[in-house]
This record gives structure tokens, C-alpha cells and sequence, in this order.
């Protein structure tokens, strides 16, 4: 009998030492919070990675009702060190490859949270019951995640986000602003109405007035050409899958021109002396509007995908819009276009402003230890926050920066101005 009780302790011993520390909490975890764990692997900066799968509450003020499940991608470096909260607007399918590294994390030698926002497949209801997509439930989203996981990490929080993921991470910090120690937003635009004027206002003066003359003559030959290029753009469209039952062909035509603008100062990826001089090429012209502006974004197919991005927009998030003065002989639309086309049939929910404004109030007066990323060129930049510096935020604007600006490609001053920030905050030195 002793032999036998020797061998299942040995059994036992084996089974556990199999573990690791982290692995053995989260399932100590699961005997709490409704999650499963899954394994994962991890390149050579985490030591450990896990997915795991989180029943939220759909309506976080009657937890006990509808669930969905969420997903959460976990990387640790060590149970003693600080997290980097990646509070994602869209979906995470990035944090699922073994060497995705927030750029924070080598910065402050963190561990890394990676949380998909509510609604974005697979961390979506069922059935789509848009009453339950604000930044509140979103907000709760994410403080619920913080508070389970620090029974296991127990260093200071960062919470962080790119773009919508910025907003995200604003919006988290005004409704939990003791949950993070610090917060990092990148190029992340605070909006204040469906259509912001000061993202036209500013597109109006970026870059050159010669870059900006080029972007002008390239969109005003093509709507003034339409008949030319419109076969053209259905040729390019249709090879790519994209229908445009919601607006037709011509004013889908037409929005892509206007959105023609945006996107090239957004992404900074094309320059102003590869903007189309000449014209007798009509094909190779849409092949080049296309890769700047992306057809697929008023495309039925687009607005699917991108379905829970332009609701939230258009409840509580903001936008942007079109000025079609420049070119109102030639469009086919009557007034500035909105994205209200693009919500899901049956709602309307109409734009509610007031927890942007709340949230704009409480970063320039309340808000600690926030840095925000903006863009120089990048036409979001021109709805980021706006500080009053009486207390301890910074706001780092990459001159010419795109909405790809990041911590590491800062110029190198205030690059190192960003490091030193985040090293003081995180209590790394002092």
C-alpha cells in the first residue's frame, strides 16, 4: 500500500513540476472566473504565452444575463515585472503570432496583455445586439480583465492602444483611472461629432501647398473625368470581390476620390512627386488611386468587416467627413456626405457627444502620467487631445509623422524623452 501512495505523490510531483508557476495560477484562476486556458507558443522575449478565452457579461449592469466570450492573449516575462495592457479597438489576431512584442514591452521590460474588442469575431455575441456596443460596456470589458489578472500580476499597469485602440485606451483610463499606473494612446483622436471640421480645417494647410495642389488635380480629374475612369474603377473593384449595394457605383466613386486625401496624408506611404501628372494611362491611374485610398472602404465587404468600427463611431466615437466644395459641379452628392450609411440595418442610433467631452475633460484636468503619439502629417492628429499642462501628461508630435508614428521611429531625442518618461512613471528609475 505504501509503495503504491510512493508512486501516485511521484505521479503528482511529476505532473506538477510539468508546470510553470504562471500556468498553475491561471488554472487556480479558472476555478473562479469563467475562462479556459490554452497554451501557446512564444518566441525568445516572453517565456510563456497563453490564450485565454474570458464569458463577459454582454451588459455589464445585469451580469447574470447574456455572455459572449472574449479573447485575451497573455505573454509573460515574469510574474514580478509590470504589464503592458494593449486595450485593442478592433480585432487582436496580430497578438496570436508567436513574435508579436509590443514596442512598450522591451521598453519597460514587461509582460503583455492583448484584449479584442467586444463585438469583432471572434470576441462577438452570437446574436449582434448593437445596444450593448458603447465605450461603457467596452470600458468594463477591460477593467474586468485588469482586475482578474492581478491576482497573478501584481506590478504597476500600463494600459495602451493604437488609433481606435487609443481611444480605447482614453476611454478605459476616464472610467477606471486607478486601474493603470500609466497610459500611452498612440495617434489617437478625441472627435467630438460624426463629422469633425477640424480634420478638413486641418487637411486644408497639410503638408506643401504644392503637395496639396497635386492632391487637388489628381481628384478634380477624376470626378471631372468620370465617365472615363468609371469603368475603370468597376474593372479594379470587381477583380477584388467589392460590391457597392449600399451606395452604387457613382457615389461610391465619389467618396473614394474625397477619401483619396485622407488617406494619403493618414499613411504617409505615398509621396508627392509619385502623384499622376499625366493622364493617358486611365488604368494604371485607378491602380494608383486604389492603392492610396483603398477601394475596399466604402465597399459592402469593407463596411462588414469594419461593422462594429463605424457603429461605435457614429454613437459615441466620432468621425470625420467630406467637404464636396471643391468639387460640387462635378459630384453626384447634394450635401457633405456622413458614414451613417455604413451602420448595421435597423439602427440609427444617433451621435451622443458627451463621453467624448467627459473624457477630453478629464485628461486635461484630472488625467496622470499619460503619453500621447500623434502624427505631424497625420490628419487624426488635428482631433488629439489638446493639454493644458497643469499636470503630468505629454503630448509628442512626430514632425511630418504619419498614423503609423510609434515610440521607436521618434527622431532620437524625443524618442529617448519617451523612454525616460515612461521609466520614471513606471518607477524604473527615479
Amino acid at each position: 500500500m505504501a509503495t503504491v501512495i510512493s508512486v501516485l505523490f511521484l505521479l503528482l510531483t511529476i505532473n506538477v513540476s510539468g508546470q510553470s508557476k504562471l500556468e498553475q495560477q491561471l488554472e487556480q484562476l479558472a476555478k473562479t472566473y469563467p475562462i479556459t486556458i490554452k497554451k501557446m507558443a512564444v518566441d525568445s522575449f516572453f517565456t510563456e504565452k497563453y490564450l485565454i478565452e474570458f464569458k463577459q457579461p454582454l451588459d455589464h449592469n445585469h451580469p447574470h444575463g447574456k455572455t459572449f466570450t472574449q479573447r485575451i492573449f497573455l505573454s509573460s516575462k515574469g510574474l514580478d515585472k509590470s504589464v503592458v495592457f494593449v486595450t485593442e479597438g478592433y480585432w487582436a489576431n496580430y497578438a496570436a503570432n508567436p513574435k508579436y512584442v509590443n514596442e512598450l514591452c522591451p521598453i519597460l521590460d514587461a509582460n503583455q496583455v492583448v484584449l479584442e474588442h467586444r463585438f469583432f469575431p471572434p470576441s462577438a455575441p452570437d446574436s449582434l445586439d448593437w445596444r450593448y456596443l458603447t465605450v461603457q460596456q467596452a470600458a468594463a470589458d477591460d477593467h474586468a480583465v485588469a482586475e482578474m489578472l492581478k491576482h497573478i500580476f501584481h506590478g504597476k499597469w500600463l494600459s495602451t492602444g493604437i488609433s481606435k485602440g487609443g481611444q480605447t485606451c482614453m476611454i478605459y483610463r476616464y472610467f477606471y483611472p486607478d486601474d493603470v499606473t500609466a497610459s500611452v494612446p498612440y495617434v489617437a483622436p478625441l472627435n467630438f461629432s460624426i463629422t469633425d471640421r477640424r480634420i478638413n480645417r486641418f487637411l486644408d494647410q497639410d503638408g506643401t501647398k504644392k503637395c496639396r495642389q497635386a492632391i487637388y488635380n489628381f481628384q478634380k480629374e477624376l470626378i471631372s473625368h468620370r465617365n472615363k475612369y468609371l469603368p475603370y474603377f468597376k474593372k479594379e473593384a470587381k477583380a477584388k470581390g467589392y460590391t457597392y449595394n449600399r451606395l452604387g457605383w457613382e457615389k461610391a466613386f465619389d467618396i473614394m476620390v474625397f477619401e483619396y486625401r485622407f488617406a494619403f496624408w493618414q499613411w504617409g506611404t505615398a509621396q508627392c512627386d509619385s502623384i499622376p501628372q499625366t493622364f493617358d494611362n486611365p488604368e494604371k491611374v485607378v491602380q494608383y488611386w486604389d492603392k492610396v485610398a483603398d477601394f475596399s472602404w466604402v465597399s459592402d465587404q469593407g463596411i462588414e468587416q469594419f461593422e462594429p468600427f463605424f457603429y461605435e463611431a457614429m454613437k459615441q466615437m466620432g468621425m470625420y467627413g467630406y467637404n464636396i466644395a471643391p468639387f460640387r459641379q462635378w459630384t453626384v452628392f447634394k450635401h457633405n456626405p456622413d458614414f451613417n450609411f455604413t451602420l448595421p440595418k435597423g439602427t440609427r442610433p444617433g451621435f451622443d457627444p458627451s463621453v467624448m467631452d467627459s473624457v477630453d475633460c478629464f485628461i486635461r484636468h484630472k488625467a496622470h502620467n499619460m503619453m500621447f503619439l500623434v502624427g505631424g502629417a497625420d490628419p487624426w492628429g488635428s482631433t488629439s487631445v489638446n493639454l493644458t499642462y497643469q499636470n503630468n501628461l505629454i503630448k509628442l508630435v512626430k514632425p511630418h509623422g504619419s498614423h503609423r508614428t510609434r515610440i521607436n521611429n521618434l527622431p532620437p531625442a524625443m524618442k529617448q524623452q519617451a523612454i525616460d518618461t515612461l521609466k520614471k512613471w513606471m518607477g524604473e528609475t527615479k
